[in-house]
C-alpha cells in the first residue's frame, strides 16, 4: 500500500514523499511538490504492479545525462574507429557543460531535446553539427534502456524527428573550363610535391580524402587493377576498379618512391592533403573549390559514363541512394549526347 509523507523541501517548502511498498519488489520513492501529484504516481506504480508489467525507473531518474555521458565515453567510444574517438571526445565534453546534463535520463522529454536544439541554434551551430549531437544523445538513451538495464526509459531524441535541423543541399561545385589542366600544370609547376598526382588520383577514384591517405601498397592487386580499403567512413570495406589514368598516377608514384617507409603510398596525412590544395587553387586562381568537390566530380562522371547508381555506389562507397543523388551533379550538356 502506498504512504505519503510532508517533509521540508528547498527554500522551507513543504513537498510530498511518495512510497510504495510490494512484497517481491525494491521499494519505490519519489518526491512531489503536492500530495495529489504522489498519490497519481503511486496509483500508477500499482496498476504496473498488479498487471505484471512494472519496470523500476529509480536507476533512470537516478543517473544524469552527465553520468550517461561520461559512462558512454569509457564503455562505448573506446569500441570506435580511432577518428571517431577524437572528435566523440570532444562532443562529450562539450555536452557534459551543458544545463541538460545536469537533469536525470528519466526526466528528459521530448521537448526538452527541441529546447536543447534551439539553444544549439543560438549558439550559431550548422545543421550537421546539431544533428550530430542528437545522433549521439540518441544513442546514449538507446544503450541505457537496453545495454544498461534501464529498461523503463525511453528515447526522447525519437519524438523530435520532424524538428531536426534540416541540412543545406549538397554543394554542386564542379570542375569547369580548363580548370583541371590549369590545377595540374600550376601543381606540377609552382607546388612540386605529390598533389597533382593525387588530384588525378581522386576524380579517376572517387576515394574520400581519409581513404587516400590511408592507402597501402599491399591493398593493390596490380593485375585485377584493383584496390582494397579496408576500413572506410561507412565501416564496410570495398574494392576500387582502377582506370588507366588512375593506374599510370601508381606507376609514376612507385618509381618516385617504390615503397614508402610505413608501407603507405603517399605518406601525407588528410589535412596536409587539403592544405595542399587549397595552395594549388589559390596559385591557379580556382576559387571556391575544395578537395572533397574532386570526390563529386569523380561520383557525376561515373555517371557521365554510362555506370547505372548500383554500378557508381560500389566504386563509391555510397550506403544509399539518396546520399549518392547529394554527391551528384549532372551536366545538360554532357547528356545531351546520349539522347539521340
Amino acid at each position: 500500500m502506498a504512504s505519503f509523507i510532508p517533509r521540508k523541501g528547498p527554500g522551507g517548502k513543504r513537498v510530498w514523499q511518495g512510497h510504495v511498498r510490494r512484497r517481491g519488489y525494491l521499494a519505490q520513492v519519489k518526491t512531489f511538490d503536492t500530495k495529489a501529484a504522489a498519490e497519481v504516481w503511486a496509483r500508477r506504480i500499482e496498476e504496473e504492479i498488479d498487471r505484471g508489467v512494472f519496470v523500476s525507473r529509480a536507476e533512470a531518474e537516478g543517473t544524469t545525462l552527465g553520468d550517461a555521458l561520461d559512462r558512454y565515453l569509457h564503455e562505448i567510444t573506446p569500441t570506435k574507429k580511432p577518428s571517431t574517438v577524437a572528435r566523440e571526445k570532444n562532443r562529450i565534453a562539450v555536452l557534459t557543460a551543458l544545463p541538460i546534463a545536469r537533469r536525470s535520463l528519466a526526466s528528459i522529454k521530448g521537448s526538452d531535446i527541441a529546447t536543447f536544439i534551439r539553444g544549439r541554434q543560438a549558439e550559431g551551430l550548422g545543421a550537421n553539427a546539431i544533428r550530430l549531437d542528437l545522433a549521439l544523445l540518441s544513442h546514449v538513451f538507446t544503450v541505457a534502456g537496453s545495454a544498461w538495464g534501464m529498461e523503463s526509459l525511453g528515447n526522447p531524441v525519437k519524438r523530435i524527428r520532424g524538428q531536426r535541423p534540416k541540412l543545406p543541399g549538397g554543394r554542386t561545385r564542379r570542375l569547369v573550363d580548363d580548370e583541371y589542366r590549369r590545377l595540374i600544370e600550376t601543381a606540377a609547376k609552382d607546388q612540386g610535391g605529390m598533389i597533382g598526382p593525387l588530384i588525378t588520383w581522386a576524380i579517376e577514384t572517387a576515394m574520400r580524402r581519409g581513404e587516400i591517405a590511408a592507402m597501402r601498397w599491399e591493398h593493390l592487386d596490380r593485375k585485377a587493377r584493383v584496390l582494397l580499403i579496408p576500413e572506410t567512413k561507412t565501416g564496410s570495406p570495398r574494392r576500387v576498379p582502377l582506370s588507366t589514368a588512375a593506374l599510370g598516377v601508381l606507376d609514376v608514384r612507385m618509381h618516385q618512391i617504390p615503397r614508402h617507409i610505413d608501407g603507405r603510398v603517399w605518406g601525407m596525412r588528410p589535412d596536409s592533403i587539403s592544405q595542399s590544395f587549397e595552395r594549388v587553387c589559390k596559385a591557379a586562381g580556382v576559387e571556391g573549390l575544395t578537395f572533397h568537390d574532386l570526390r563529386h566530380e569523380a561520383t557525376s562522371r561515373l555517371f557521365e559514363k554510362g555506370l547505372n547508381p548500383m554500378e557508381v555506389a560500389a566504386i563509391t562507397g555510397h550506403k544509399t541512394l539518396q546520399m549518392l543523388k547529394r554527391y551528384t551533379h549532372l551536366r545538360a550538356e554532357d547528356l545531351v549526347g546520349r539522347l539521340g
